[in-house]
């Protein structure tokens, strides 16, 4: 009964095939690394650009690109050794339970709920703006205040940010190939999008804006409001916005541009050949986007001088101030296009995590009750969907959605530490792609992701503490003892560890 049990490798592919519980094989390796981009390109790429330059790095904001891209990109060759070996449902819950525990493996469930559903919220209340922008510029239509309300309360609930999630939430129901599809369709639309504001942006950029590339610590930026002190400067061990630290402190910020890669690997046990698939769609989509990411942040700081960015709408903003109108708008239609594959695929990887904690006794069964018809489990993902809108429609999310941030980072540390632990307790298992450099490059993506975590705000540790508490105490009052492993000793081999 010990919380440390672990599920063996083999049990956790076994269960894929229990009658009730089998998702619908349906995914390659396109549909995969479309779904990357789907989630990956969105928040980042429209609202982060001018926040991060503006407040942080300036031009330089590129480069916080970069760092962040290549802090992903250690936790991505994790995730693939993991997706390959354990081709199951649950992403980084599933891969913890196979190496580091139970209790882990429920924490990193409860706070994968934390980056999932409370990023799509938080998506979704940002959409709403863009559709209210956009109704204005194109058709002059002004939407009342209190159906899309940014800070919404239960006495002005956003309806819009509600309505929405309603929507992609049956468009899921539709099972994960038709997502996929209406993700195609979507993507190409906001990578076209993408594409004219880079070629449109080059013949706007002035070489003297990127002058200072890296603005000294403590210039002024764009916005009267100081960003956040992070938890290093708290600690005495960094200095404030911009700088050469101010540059990793937005790559802290805009690391929510690249929450979503891991996701991928939550629809492995729906991939034809996840072994080679997965990793082909999480590196595919992950270099995708990095490479446009660092694009179009060279091309508005170029356009924009960094203390006169708007950090609001920094890429619509950047060609109304060159006078290009009609390029601004199709920004904002792209944006409002571009975010709903974001909420789409983020609620995709919530229902899939809670599935993989509902078979094994976690949760509640029915969280993992499969259609028949539809291969996908419905019942969890109408769940999901409905609290994902009663969040978005009621909570004024503010600065929590930085613990979107945190809750990933932490994802991360885990997976790369189980990947250690993995490689060490079951050396024998066949892993289609193994991680070069062990133990090297696990160690360098743990510490990665944590030194990013402290350029967070102290107070995002905090409650990251007490989501974890709360968390750990749902688990000893259900989950430890309605769990599928209590009371018995996990079949296996005898390299793998029992309770």
């Amino acid at each position: 009964m010990s919380i440390w049990r672990t599920k063996t490798v083999e049990e956790a592919i076994r269960t894929t095939d229990e009658p009730g519980h089998r998702l619908r094989k349906s995914l390659g390796a396109w549909d995969l690394t479309v779904f990357g981009v789907g989630v990956i390109i969105g928040t980042g790429i429209f609202v982060l650009t001018g926040r991060a330059a503006g407040t942080l790095a300036g031009p330089a904001v590129s480069l916080s690109f970069v760092v962040a891209g290549v802090v992903c990109a250690l936790a991505a060759l994790c995730y693939a050794e993991f997706a390959s070996t354990v081709p199951v449902a649950g992403s980084a819950y599933t891969f913890s339970y196979a190496s580091l525990g139970e209790v882990v493996a429920w924490l990193i469930g409860w706070d994968l709920v934390l980056e999932m559903a409370l990023g799509a919220a938080t998506v979704a209340v940002g959409w709403s703006g863009y559709v209210a922008d956009l109704l204005q510029q194109t058709l002059g239509l002004s939407l009342p205040a209190w159906v899309y309300d940014e800070s919404p309360t239960p006495t002005s609930p956003n309806l819009v940010a509600a309505g929405v999630i309603a929507v992609l939430t049956a468009v899921l129901c539709l099972g994960s190939k038709a997502s996929s599809r209406v993700n195609a369709v979507v993507v190409a639309l906001k990578l076209t999008v993408v594409a004219v504001v880079i070629v449109a942006g080059l013949f706007y950029v002035k070489v003297a804006n990127y002058s200072p590339f890296v603005p000294p610590s403590g210039s002024a930026g764009a916005s009267a409001q100081p960003a956040d002190p992070s938890l290093w400067q708290d600690l005495g061990f960094a200095p404030g916005a911009f700088g050469v630290m101010g540059i990793f402190t937005a790559a802290a910020l805009v690391f929510f541009a690249f929450i979503g890669f891991d996701i991928v690997a939550t629809a492995a046990e729906e991939t034809k050949n996840p072994q080679r698939d997965v990793p082909r769609g999480i590196f595919g989509s992950l270099a995708i986007c990095t490479g446009l990411y660092v694009a179009v942040c060279l091309v508005i700081t170029g356009m924009v001088r960094y203390d006169e960015i708007s950090t609001a709408a920094p890429l619509a903003d950047a060609f109304r101030q060159v006078g290009a109108p009609v390029v601004a708008t199709l920004i904002s239609a792209g944006s409002v296009a571009g975010l709903l594959t974001v909420m789409m695929i983020l609620m995709l990887g919530q229902t899939r995590v809670l599935f993989a904690m509902g078979r094994d006794g976690l949760l509640p069964g029915w969280f993992s009750a499969v259609s028949e018809r539809r291969g996908v489990p419905v019942r969890t993902t109408v769940t999901t969907g409905a609290v994902v809108a009663v969040v978005a429609a009621l909570v004024p999310l503010g600065e929590l959605a930085e613990m979107v941030n945190i809750g990933t980072l932490f994802a991360f540390v885990l997976v790369s530490v189980g990947v250690l632990v993995l490689r060490r307790r079951r050396p024998d298992l066949p892993r289609a792609f193994r991680m070069p450099g062990v133990p090297v490059l696990p160690v360098l993506s743990a510490l990665a992701s944590l030194a990013l975590m402290g350029f967070l705000p102290a107070v995002t540790w905090v409650r990251l503490a007490v989501w974890m508490a709360v968390g750990l105490l749902v688990y000893l009052a259900y989950g430890y003892r309605r769990s599928h492993l209590a009371g018995r000793t996990p079949a296996g081999p005898a390299g793998a560890r029992r309770g």
